[in-house]
């Protein structure tokens, strides 16, 4: 599996950025699709999870209430909207799926990071 992320930039404290990602290969299942971040000297976090098949969600607290993860209308892809945002979102956020691939199970794969700058 293959992951292409798209979006990402600079914006202004309380704008909003919109991050893509779509995930391509064959032959693979993917269970969850989200997004982590790493900002410099921090350890990478999730910061939004979502079931494929349920459609349910998980966020980290601190961006509860700002942040929606949903699907695309393509298959297996996934956007995070990001609004309210504050200089504390600034990282490289780094999209995430778990997938099977014939008898392997749980496997991850990457995207490459895509920074997000937020200024006070």
């Amino acid at each position: 599996v293959q992951l292409q992320a798209s979006g990402g930039g600079l914006v202004q404290t309380g704008g909003s950025l919109r991050l893509s990602c779509a995930a391509s290969g064959s032959t693979f299942t993917v269970h969850t699709m989200g997004w982590y971040r790493q900002a410099p000297g921090k350890q990478r976090e999730l910061v939004a999870l979502i079931e494929i098949s349920s459609s349910s969600t998980n966020y980290v607290d601190s961006v509860k209430g700002r942040f929606s993860i949903s699907r695309g209308a393509a298959e297996n892809t996934v956007t995070l909207q990001m609004n309210d945002l504050k200089p504390e979102d600034t990282a490289l956020y780094y999209c995430n799926a778990v997938y099977d691939f014939g008898h392997l199970k749980n496997l991850h794969a990457w995207g490459q990071g895509t920074l997000v700058t937020v200024s006070s």
